[in-house]
């Protein structure tokens, strides 16, 4: 874990009191974009590492800075089409292969393995995310970033940099233009949210080693064992991601800035769209403004408005990761969401009938949205064929 590295802890204790140490502004942001560069290139593994991500920064800090609508659209398909290209074409190409071609597979891999990525560059999805978020900003009126400074400090702000929160260029910008030296209070809260999140990752880490050891004999344990297997894996993601989060947030408030809240006790959820508002509230949010949005949102009727949610957490669970089960957990959520949003208006009378039994007895909402959150954790976690196979073993169905 970053955050718990003997290297981490040393330059923390290096960089924060150089970064209050130096007397203005400007030379808080040459320091700290010195750290944000040292952690970056120590983590991606050296400088080399570091080239995709430096030449996706500068097209996208000088097509913002141009603000001409051509230039901003073409840095966002070039984003996008970065992200895709090293996360996503060598599990494409395998799985066109293992389709079209099983015979060959093997032999046609190894003389691609030259020119097909391995492994992505550290973080690309969130550079990605951010990037794109600034040039729409950009083209929607918004200002740029005009100081090549600021704009790396938006980029490479190490407390975020590896696992969110997403920042927003607007309310990040301000706070490293003029730092506010954080009081006594401040840093106490930074180092609560740094504790708290230690304590939720190592028990995240524990829990990890307890699913790892059950996992292997989920067939042959009771019924009761799976139920609290499947407790425990939605334990395990919340605290992990959560635990992550919080350390961020503490970090940064160490620095005197504010990174948005991103996990807002996601398992009280009383339903679906609830529960993405609480859960990684900044990626949430993220796929509503540049995806949901601009596919047509809820702007065109009920039906578009179910296939605008489903293709926008189709892309939130690649987004996740290369395989065919994370775009499966997507559009577990984005049926889920649509259902939980519509089925009001399209059942008439029987879903407004539904929809007040369900706001009299709370506790019937909250434990839908949970065993539905929880059976998609198995979409996330297993290729598809074991998440089916374990979640009919949880309804007592032999497999």
């Amino acid at each position: 874990m970053i955050f718990l590295s003997y290297w981490y802890l040393i330059f923390v204790a290096i960089s924060l009191p150089l970064y209050w140490v130096v007397p203005t502004p400007r030379a808080k942001q040459i320091v700290l974009l010195a750290a944000c560069v040292a952690f970056y290139v120590h983590f991606a593994g050296g400088w080399v590492a570091t080239i995709p991500i430096l030449f996706l920064g500068v097209i996208t800090y000088l097509c913002g800075l141009s603000g001409k609508r051509s230039l901003c659209i073409g840095a966002i398909v070039l984003c996008v089409a970065s992200l895709v290209f090293y996360k996503y074409t060598l599990f494409l190409a395998s799985e066109f292969l293992r389709t079209f071609a099983p015979t060959y597979t093997e032999g046609i891999l190894q003389q691609l393995n030259p020119i097909l990525p391995t492994v992505a560059p550290l973080a690309i999805s969130f550079f990605v995310f951010e990037f794109v978020h600034y040039l729409v900003d950009v083209l929607k009126g918004n200002y740029s970033i005009t100081s090549p400074l600021q704009f790396a400090l938006f980029g490479l702000f190490f407390p975020s940099l590896v696992a969110g929160p997403i920042k927003r260029y607007e309310d990040f910008i301000p706070q490293i233009q003029k730092p506010i030296r954080p009081t006594g209070a401040i840093m106490v809260y930074g180092t609560v949210r740094i504790a708290v999140g230690l304590v939720k990752k190592l028990i995240a880490d524990n829990l990890t080693i307890y699913l790892n050891f059950w996992d292997k004999q989920f067939e042959t344990v009771d019924l009761q064992w799976r139920w609290l297997f499947l407790l425990m894996i939605a334990t395990r993601i919340y605290l992990d991601f959560s635990g992550y989060s919080d350390m961020a947030i503490g970090y940064a408030q160490w620095l005197g800035v504010k990174l948005p809240e991103n996990f807002n006790f996601p398992y009280i959820a009383s339903n679906l769209r609830d529960f993405w508002q609480r859960w990684h509230i900044s990626l949430s949010t993220w796929i509503r403004d540049y995806i949901y949005i601009p596919l047509g949102g809820n702007r065109h009727g009920t039906a578009r408005k179910i296939m605008n949610a489903i293709i926008a957490f189709g892309l939130c669970g690649l987004w996740h990761g290369a395989g065919w089960n994370f775009l499966a957990w997507g559009l577990w959520h984005g049926f889920g969401l649509a259902v939980s949003s519509n089925y009001k208006t399209v059942m008439g009378f029987a879903g407004a009938k539904l929809h007040g039994g369900l706001e009299a007895v709370p506790f019937i909402g909250w434990a839908i949205t949970f065993l539905y959150v929880s059976f998609g954790w198995l979409l996330f976690f297993y290729p598809i064929d074991r998440a089916w196979t374990m979640a009919k073993l949880l309804l007592g169905v032999s497999s």
